[in-house]
């Protein structure tokens, strides 16, 4: 049977007297490839945040790893690649070796010695994500594609248990997006990462992910991708508020 990573409990949140998200109950279990989808303003970065211990619930409880977030440490277990991560200054001086090296801080503590081993270690983190050749490369000098590897490669090296990617192709060419969600896959099946993406790309995603969430403000729709695919475009327009369509 497979452990829950995440479980929110009738969770409810708002900024001042703004109502974000209302009584949200969900999980993601271990090995789960969950795509979660929303219009713009439907809550989908402060769930993040909620899951993150960044905010806290105004109601309801958030678990992670079978442990409340208010009391979890092992923060090493969670990735995380924010849609903003190679929003930086190109020219900064930083070789891609140095970016990803930066991410073992979360498992070694800050100001303490980097393991004897850590190139070897950027290396497989790399390698991971198909940039092993670009070790000595600034990071300004990659495309927005290349950058976004690299960041998802700072945040493996510290062997996480779940990643969580937020709208991670901005930025990324069209001809890019299709060999960069192969990538997610064979993180998700060989390297038994569980995933949590959220995107816009549910047309060009939907044949690699293994579950959908469907948010606006609450959750209307939770489980798997083959009954996500039954939902007619009605329905959707309901929960997005708007006109959409699923394109395959």
């Amino acid at each position: 049977m497979t452990k829950s990573l995440i479980e929110l409990k009738n969770v409810s949140f708002q900024y001042e007297h703004t109502k974000v998200l209302h009584n949200i109950s969900f999980s993601v279990s271990e090995g789960d490839f969950l795509a979660l989808l929303g219009p713009n303003g439907s809550g989908k970065s402060t769930l993040l945040k909620l899951i993150l211990g960044i905010e806290k619930p105004l109601t309801g409880e958030v678990n992670l790893f079978g442990v409340s977030t208010n009391s979890f440490v092992n923060r090493e277990w969670i990735g995380y690649v924010s849609q903003k991560s190679n929003a930086f200054n190109s020219s900064f001086p930083a070789t891609v070796e140095e970016v990803v090296k930066s991410g073992l801080t979360k498992k070694v503590g800050l100001f303490k010695r980097m393991p004897k081993n850590s190139k070897e270690l950027v290396i497989e983190a790399l390698k991971s994500v198909g940039m092993e050749d670009y070790l000595s490369r600034n990071i300004g000098q990659l495309s927005g594609g290349q950058q976004q590897r690299v960041f998802i490669a700072r945040a493996l090296i510290a062997e996480p248990k779940l990643l969580i990617l937020d709208e991670p192709t901005v930025g990324i060419d069209h001809e890019n997006v299709q060999s960069f969600y192969d990538m997610l896959v064979r993180l998700n099946e060989e390297q038994k990462k569980t995933i949590i993406l959220v995107t816009h790309d549910v047309d060009t995603v939907s044949n690699r992910i293994s579950h959908v969430a469907c948010l606006n403000q609450t959750i209307h729709f939770h489980g798997y991708k083959k009954d996500f695919d039954a939902i007619s475009n009605e329905q959707l327009n309901d929960w997005y508020g708007h006109s959409v369509r699923k394109i395959h």
